[in-house]
């Protein structure tokens, strides 16, 4: 045999027999069969056999077999990112002449969607005030294939009556989908509370680092998983294996990092909550917080994302410097990882409401909570000056 053949088709040296803590990383593409009457091109291969790396290796099978899990759901499609997953829901839920409903505080591409893409696609997709709870049902119409939920809300924080709004969805034949990254889909129990399907973004506290790009789509029926699973297949989803044993690898640490991140959380937002120049804490654990009370019913805890507004006497400019001044809180979108992050929130746009660029959103890492307050005190000196 030549030397480039053997470099081709090289055969297992390595002794067998080695077991690890630490599950595999198994790469590849292409799937071997023993025979040509084996060979299939399935997505699930979990059910009928490997076909092709898109659909996943045993490395992302472990992945969305530990979420599903951890989620109490039937099966979980691990797709690229927490956008991608929005995205599989919409086309598996919705074709031309649907009629979708989304929160007004709902992740901001995911709004994005609805007004582009989905839009040009001959979907509608309303939105609507979040703390309507079982009112809701005034909005459903005949068309209605999809109702979003998100809770707390994207920057704003509202904590949304999901039980209601799911009973008002299920009563004209809707289903409903829920973003439950901020808990980590452990912190509030989606299916346990009426959800249809729930995604994260692993991207977050899975991840738990700032270095890697995942979202998951859970479901918790048979004919869910085989209509999500139909799309999934031919969008061609496909994520990386590397990525998928480091969101193995932050699983095992998730517990512990969640409970950490709230009590920090809390001690930061406390202190923030006596400052003469806050004049609000949007922290779902805080009554200040609308659903607060929805809140300490439906969850089992918080985590490390909430924001604050500035009193009327700041300017937009003064909160932006605020934001230039800091040095442990760095600059910059996502969280869930170990770095604290800031950001003003300048535009943003909610029904009846001018938070005049006052309003800011804190990440909460894993540094000494002293040592993020004495970096807060000393940026709001730095503007009241």
């Amino acid at each position: 045999m030549h030397w480039h053949t053997k470099l081709a088709q090289p055969q297992t040296l390595a002794a067998p027999g080695f077991e690890s803590l630490a599950t595999p990383t198994y790469r590849g593409s292409t799937v071997l069969f023993k025979k040509q009457a084996d060979v299939v091109d399935d997505w699930n291969q979990a059910k009928n056999g490997y076909a092709y790396g898109l659909y996943g290796t045993p490395t992302t099978l472990e992945l969305s077999g530990r979420i599903a899990q951890l989620e109490g759901a039937k099966h979980c499609f691990v797709v690229p990112g927490g956008q991608a997953a929005i995205a599989l829901i919409y086309f598996a839920m919705c074709k031309a002449g649907s009629h979708a409903l989304v929160p007004y505080n709902a992740y901001g591409p995911n709004k994005e969607m609805a007004q582009g893409l989905l839009k040009d696609l001959g979907i509608e997709v309303e939105a609507y005030d979040p703390m309507i709870g079982a009112g809701i049902s005034e909005l459903i119409r005949d068309n209605t294939t999809l109702i979003w939920v998100e809770s707390p809300g994207s920057v704003t924080m509202e904590v949304q009556d999901i039980p209601a709004i799911c009973k008002a969805a299920h009563e004209r034949g809707a289903m409903v989908a829920l973003d439950n990254t901020y808990a980590a889909g452990v912190l509030f129990d989606a299916f346990a509370h009426g959800v249809d399907i729930s995604m994260q973004a692993l991207t977050k506290y899975v991840g738990g680092h700032s270095d890697l790009l995942l979202g998951t789509v859970s479901v918790n029926t048979d004919a869910l998983v085989e209509k999500v699973g139909k799309t999934f297949k031919q969008l061609g989803l496909a994520v990386s294996p590397d990525d998928c044993n480091l969101a193995l690898r932050g699983l095992q640490t998730l517990g512990i990092r969640l409970a950490h991140l709230e009590a920090s959380t809390l001690e930061v937002a406390e202190w923030l909550t006596k400052h003469p120049a806050v004049a609000q804490v949007l922290h779902p654990a805080f009554p200040s917080c609308p659903g607060h009370d929805v809140w300490k019913r439906d969850f089992t805890g918080s985590s490390s994302v909430f924001s604050f507004l500035f009193t009327e006497e700041y300017t937009a400019e003064q909160v932006e410097q605020f934001i230039d001044t800091l040095e442990m809180f760095k600059i910059g979108m996502s969280w869930g990882g170990v770095t604290s992050l800031a950001l003003v929130y300048p535009n943003i746009e909610r029904p009846g409401k001018d938070y005049a660029g006052r309003l800011v959103r804190l990440n909460i890492g894993l540094e000494k909570p002293a040592d993020l307050i004495q970096d807060l005190e000393h940026a709001i000196q730095k503007i009241s000056q």
